[in-house]
């Protein structure tokens, strides 16, 4: 194992592999169209579901949780649309390979792992968030979702958005090392479902959480992903608010990376094939 560990080494600057990656990404999405059928099913029925229930929340009163309707219900079908945002994806990725010994062909790879699934990951969100069009179709037409005008609104909805994703693959990256001591990863990733939607602002705006709570939660990895770029662009948070949000979303960004990559260098030295 040591020998396959040591060469070649791998590059944050090969482009072609990374470009390699990204084209893989695209004709593996292609391939499976029953996956993406489904998955964009799931997405409008729960847009339907989401979009009644919070008018029946709304029935006796025009305001919720300091939040007044329009506002609430745009953040809802926002969360719907851009629901890949907060994807988990890594510790099924990492702990695939390592049931199926594969994980070594992937350590001996000329790139720097983490970097090609940040890439891979980000060429899998773009094909994601261009499936749920349908979705934005059905939110504008039928539920007559109000899109921002203001260009500002979006530029720092894309940059909140990348800073928020990228937070959330390091959050996801160091799950998926958590797998490297663990046999089977199904346990962890329902876990981590559930805490996205609860954390992330998936279920509920994190704003109408008691004082507490939301001081905590809007200060979790898990927020800055989903909750953080779609309350800007819903007007949820004000536009005034987006400095402060971005160098909190930054911050840990920063601390994220480091710590992802000391995770990664010690659990790899933990590591045992199941197979191959």
């Amino acid at each position: 194992m040591s020998s396959a560990l040591a060469a070649p080494r791998p590059s944050a600057l090969n482009l072609r592999g990374y470009a390699a990656l990204v084209g893989m990404v695209a004709k593996t999405y292609l391939a499976f169209n029953w996956v993406v059928w489904m998955r964009l099913l799931q997405s409008l029925v729960g847009l339907v579901v989401f979009v009644y229930l919070w008018r029946a929340i709304y029935a006796q009163s025009p305001t919720f949780g300091g939040l007044a309707f329009e506002t609430t219900i745009g953040y809802i079908m926002l969360v719907r649309i851009f629901q890949p945002l907060g994807n988990f994806n890594m510790i099924f990725e990492l702990g695939g390979p390592l049931r199926h010994g594969e994980i070594v062909h992937l350590l001996v790879r000329p790139l720097d792992i983490q970097f090609a699934y940040y890439v891979q990951g980000l060429a899998n969100l773009g094909l994601d968030l261009a499936r749920q069009l349908p979705v934005a179709l059905v939110a504008l037409l039928v539920f007559h979702l109000r899109w921002p005008t203001n260009p500002a609104v979006w530029a720092v909805f894309a940059l909140s958005a990348l800073l928020g994703r990228s937070v959330l693959f390091c959050l996801d990256w160091m799950l998926g090392c958590v797998t490297l001591y663990i046999t089977n990863p199904w346990g962890l990733w329902i876990a981590c479902l559930g805490l996205t939607a609860f954390l992330g602002g998936a279920l509920v705006p994190l704003v109408m959480m008691p004082d507490w709570l939301r001081l905590i939660v809007q200060n979790t990895p898990f927020a800055q992903a989903l909750y953080v770029p779609l309350s800007l662009l819903s007007g949820v948070a004000p536009l005034s608010e987006a400095p402060r949000l971005l160098l909190i979303q930054l911050a840990w960004l920063a601390g994220m990376a480091v710590l992802s990559r000391w995770l990664f260098a010690v659990a790899i030295r933990r590591i045992t094939v199941q197979g191959g």
